[in-house]
């Protein structure tokens, strides 16, 4: 298998003179973006960064971000991209777990740079202005490309992404150039992208999908629009001038461009293709999307950090909250809540644990310096996702949580994910997210963090749920309402900060 170095030099064999990245006023072919690259490349190698080393990153994305990524790929060098928005106590531990040899960053995260002792002893790298200590990215571009490119083969590590980290400490997740790149063939053929596609790239280049994007564009000749930091206006005016023709986003980031004033007014006719992944879409949200764009194809996408692809569904609006059936690459399961082993399988209908076979070409082979979590996640050759859902007759899957957000109340599993779809449909409720919180006498009672569009009280949503189809036992017993739901970079709702009281209410 090709190596992603030797994979991007093809692109550029094929159409050197096609677009291949943009950041606002700078739009750089597939050749001139090869040159930086290279000298980049270059520049890393004279600062000692070796093959198997890890250079982190905190930056936004741009285009020093998207280049970065590329030069280590040719050097073999060990991507290790982290949330710009990173504290420096968070910094300081991936510099420390990662024994990164550098770290480049902007001013978006020079702060938490600077705050980590570990980063103050290594390289560090800095897009824009820097003091005395610092190597300021332009002056890399000066550099002579290393004489033998590429210098990594599709055994070498490529990149590792940190979990989030929800409990404890993040975790490493290193995976190779033939994992990556699998991923990115696949990711081109479920989503039926074509030779020269445009994408807008927003989702964090330190985030499996920020990354996906990023791989898949340069596999199809295609080019790779940088949005550092999503605000709906812009990147609506984006979609327009530079004729986007896909979005692969969170669900979060879909609400706010359809929310946003200037959407009605905009040309979106260029995007015909739309896929989601990072957290569960609402039917509305799908049936307003649809309606909107009206778009060729409609993917939800449901994978991880880990595994890629776990499953793909093509047609999204046709079977709201379902993830389809296993992609290309991979085989899936549903083992009882209780199972030990990939062998206790759930019935059709019944809930259970998601697991991934890990012989998919598409696999990371255990967690960076952890064997207590590989323990934890890693059996029989299976990946254990410590998510939930079912298979339905069909035989498509539907993801309903995860263990760890799982209600029990009176004894009762209650998914969230269940009751948000049907509070979502109400024309009151903006967003919603249900939690378990402490009762006495049910263990857990079901409670519904709501932000409206337009006045409700809890007697009307009540009066909703029950006129659904949703279980009495499921319905929530209490209301809260709030002015946003807290959630995670890439959108994911942080329960957890509902649960512990990190809300401001809208009383």
């Amino acid at each position: 298998m090709l190596d992603l170095g030797r994979s991007f030099l093809a692109s550029v064999e094929r159409s050197p003179t096609a677009t291949a990245i943009v950041d606002g006023d700078l739009r750089l072919n597939y050749a001139d973006w090869f040159a930086r690259i290279g000298a980049v490349a270059g520049g890393l190698s004279e600062l000692g960064l070796h093959r198997g080393d890890c250079l982190l990153i905190v930056m936004q994305n741009r285009w020093q971000m998207a280049t970065l990524h590329w030069a280590c790929q040719f050097l073999g060098v060990i991507v290790t991209p982290l949330n710009w928005r990173a504290k420096p106590d968070e910094v300081e531990y991936c510099a420390i777990d990662s024994r990164a040899r550098a770290v480049a960053y902007d001013e978006s995260s020079a702060e938490a740079v600077f705050g980590s002792a570990a980063c103050k002893a290594i390289a560090r790298i800095v897009a824009g202005k820097g003091g005395n200590d610092e190597i300021v990215f332009d002056s890399l571009l000066s550099t002579h490309v290393p004489h033998q490119m590429p210098q990594a083969d599709a055994e070498d590590w490529s990149v590792m992404l940190y979990t989030s980290g929800t409990t404890g400490k993040p975790k490493g997740v290193p995976r190779r150039h033939r994992a990556e790149r699998a991923a990115a063939v696949a990711h081109v053929a479920q989503n039926l992208y074509s030779a020269r596609e445009r994408t807008l790239g927003v989702m964090p280049l330190y985030h499996t999908m920020g990354v996906r994007s990023l791989l898949s564009m340069a596999l199809v000749d295609g080019c790779f629009v940088c949005l550092p930091r999503f605000e709906a206006g812009e990147a609506l005016q984006i979609i327009a001038r530079e004729r986007i023709s896909n979005l692969y986003l969170v669900p979060t980031l879909y609400h706010d461009l359809l929310a946003h004033k200037a959407f009605r007014d905009t040309d979106i006719g260029s995007v015909r293709r739309l896929g989601f992944a990072g957290a569960a879409m609402s039917k509305d949200l799908l049936r307003r999307l649809d309606g909107a764009f009206r778009p060729d194809l409609f993917v939800n996408h449901y994978g991880s950090s880990e595994i890629y692809t776990f499953t793909i569904d093509p047609a999204a609006p046709e079977k709201p909250g379902s993830a389809g059936k296993a992609g290309l690459n991979t085989r899936v399961r549903v083992v009882t809540i209780e199972a030990q082993t990939a062998d206790e399988s759930a019935a059709t209908g019944e809930e259970g644990q998601i697991i991934a076979d890990l012989s998919s070409d598409e696999a990371f082979e255990g967690y960076w310096q952890r064997p207590d979590a590989d323990a934890k996640s890693i059996r029989q050759g299976w990946y254990f996702t410590g998510d939930t859902g079912y298979f339905d007759k069909d035989g498509d899957l539907f993801v309903t949580g995860r263990m760890d957000d799982m209600i029990i109340s009176g004894g009762e599993n209650i998914s969230p994910i269940e009751i948000e779809s049907v509070l979502s449909l109400h024309d009151a409720v903006d967003e919603v997210a249900v939690a378990g919180l402490a009762d006495e006498r049910w263990g857990q009672q079901v409670v519904a963090f709501v932000k409206r569009k337009k006045p409700i009280d809890a007697q009307a949503l009540d009066t909703f749920c029950i006129a659904s189809d949703l279980l009495n036992f499921k319905r929530p017993r209490e209301y809260v309402f709030v002015r946003d739901i807290p959630k995670s970079p890439v959108g994911k709702i942080l329960r957890r900060k509902l649960v512990a009281g990190e809300y401001q209410r809208d009383d």
